[in-house]
């Protein structure tokens, strides 16, 4: 992508209708992906026991997704640069819609698992895209405001996920959670058909070919699968020191290592070019991009648990239950990105937002069976605060760190530091929660000698709990061991948080008044200088 900055003194550009509806159709594909990121934790245990699975396949029904995402993420975005934003996101768009359905009519875990990787597949490219496309669209000062819309949707899906979920787990329909994305993604395609119109330089196939990183993209996807899947099952599904999880962990840990060596070493085409990571700033964003993912995946997946187990909440009132927390997202995501957008400052957003969340997950290990709902709703806010005002003024802050020739895959290294995040905050979050369950469970009558496959069954433990009357006091045992258990993810997510927080405070703050010229940028309808200009040709 070309591009070239200077101080920007003109006006606002004007936009058409057409401009947004295909701004629209680019969004609402994250709608999709956003629900079904959150839809499923809250349904899991009524998917178990509609199709007879284990607690270990519903965890890899949870995770399958967002490792597939991470895997793949920088390989659609990279084949974007070659053969064109919207052919891609057409092409992604189509398999999550696939993959939805090979979930939907899924009888067993095999076929809902392959629904869900293959959806992570496609969702990796709709989310990537999504923001790329945006650094195409409009120059930096005024990405904020179109960043706060996409991450509005985005919470729209994520508040209105698990409740959705919950419905219709409690009405025994789950396979729509699956359907309801079909709808959405038709409307996607439809309007990225007609309305997404870009310019694209016009380069024979073999030169486009040329310009993919073969070796790199290659160890890269292998690396980060065989890492993601080690750290995903161990201790879990095999133990730790078992030679099923040190294989492929020490597998791709070193093909990270050769990967990296390959991309400062290669004179050809590289995946990711290594010279992002030259400056402090964009480096410390990343990490705290990483950060983010694990923080927020942790309250999705734990926060719905706590309410099923220690307050004997329903599916779908679990869901209601975490809206404090989500609900708050939204109006800090929007009024950040407007007014970083207007002032070019943004290290008041992360410092608040890093405070924020360091002080909401400290507030959360306070959580217990009698917390009141009064208390347990403002303990949820204060995270949901710092977490919401994390998402715009990083993305912005990583693109300002930047060289514009970079923002592309700037800008999808923050989507994607986040979402490989997310994988670790599921893994991490249940291998604390285990071991302290096992501890916990060697108390309560009935578990002992049994507390290691009791603690990796959480699935048939909540489910277990529901056929205890109130009286009986291996359910009130059982409620404070779910509670204590919780309290040692929210400190471990409190003391990840304030370290990020510190290390905040090291960001240098860049001009956000660029102008910037790219080479897929929207093309209006009549208009061919800029595609005649750069030898471009509409996509």
């Amino acid at each position: 992508m070309t591009s070239e900055v200077e101080l920007d003194s003109t006006p606002k550009t004007q936009r058409g209708v057409g401009f947004w509806l295909a701004f629209g159709a680019v969004a609402i594909t994250n709608l999709a992906a956003a629900l079904d990121a959150t839809t499923l934790s809250v349904a899991l245990p009524a998917i178990s026991t509609d199709i007879g699975g284990k607690s270990v396949e519903a965890f890899w029904a949870g995770t399958s997704y967002p490792l597939a995402q991470s895997a793949l993420m920088l390989l659609w975005v990279s084949l974007s640069q070659c053969f064109g934003r919207r052919p891609i996101l057409l092409l992604t768009t189509v398999i999550f819609g696939l993959g939805a359905v090979l979930a939907a009519v899924a009888h067993g875990y095999p076929l809902l698992l392959t629904g869900r990787t293959v959806q992570g597949v496609g969702g990796g490219g709709i989310v990537g895209l999504t923001t790329v496309i945006i650094t195409d669209l409009v120059p930096l000062h005024e990405r904020g405001q179109f960043y706060a819309l996409v991450s509005s949707i985005w919470a729209l899906g994520s508040t209105t996920g698990p409740i959705v979920g919950g419905a219709l787990a409690n009405a025994h329909a789950w396979r729509w959670i699956f359907w309801l994305n079909l709808p959405i993604v038709g409307i996607a395609l439809l309007g990225i058909s007609v309305f997404l119109k870009l310019n694209m330089r016009r380069r024979p196939l073999k030169e486009k070919l040329r310009e993919l990183d073969y070796l790199g993209t290659t160890l890269f996807i292998a690396s980060i699968t065989s890492f993601l899947m080690a750290v995903t099952w161990g201790g879990t599904q095999y133990p730790w020191e078992s030679w099923q999880t040190l294989v492929p962990l020490l597998l791709g840990v070193a093909g990270m290592i050769a990967f990296c060596v390959w991309e400062v070493f290669t004179s050809g085409p590289t995946l990711i070019p290594m010279s992002i990571f030259l400056n402090s700033s964009a480096t410390i964003l990343y990490l705290g991009s990483f950060f983010h993912g694990i923080i927020l995946w942790a309250l999705v997946y734990y926060m719905p648990e706590y309410f099923q187990s220690v307050k004997e909440y329903s599916a779908i009132m679990a869901g209601v239950a975490a809206l404090p927390q989500t609900l708050t997202v939204v109006p800090c995501a929007v009024g950040v990105g407007i007014i970083v957008g207007k002032t070019g400052r943004y290290r008041w957003a992360i410092w608040l937002g890093w405070g924020l969340t360091t002080l909401g997950m400290g507030l959360l290990i306070y959580l217990k069976v009698e917390t009141s709902v009064p208390a347990w709703i403002f303990l949820e806010m204060v995270s949901g605060l710092g977490v919401g005002l994390l998402f715009p003024s990083i993305a912005l802050a990583v693109q300002a760190s930047t060289p514009p020739e970079e923002a592309a895959m700037a800008s999808t290294l923050v989507l994607w530091f986040r979402g490989f995040g997310q994988t670790l905050g599921v893994a991490i979050g249940g291998t604390i929660f285990q071991n302290r369950m096992k501890a916990e469970l060697g108390n309560v009558p009935g578990f002992q000698g049994n507390t290691g496959a009791a603690a990796n069954d959480v699935v048939r433990l909540i489910e277990k709990m529901k056929q205890l009357s109130s009286e009986d006091p291996q359910l009130s045992m059982l409620k404070y061991a779910f509670a204590s258990s919780f309290k040692i993810i929210w400190a471990v997510m409190c003391a990840f948080a304030g370290v990020v927080f510190i290390a905040s405070f090291f960001i240098k703050e860049y001009s956000m008044r660029q102008r910037h010229v790219t080479e897929q940028g929207y093309r209006r309808d009549g208009d061919t200088s800029a595609s005649e200009e750069r030898g471009s040709k509409p996509q």
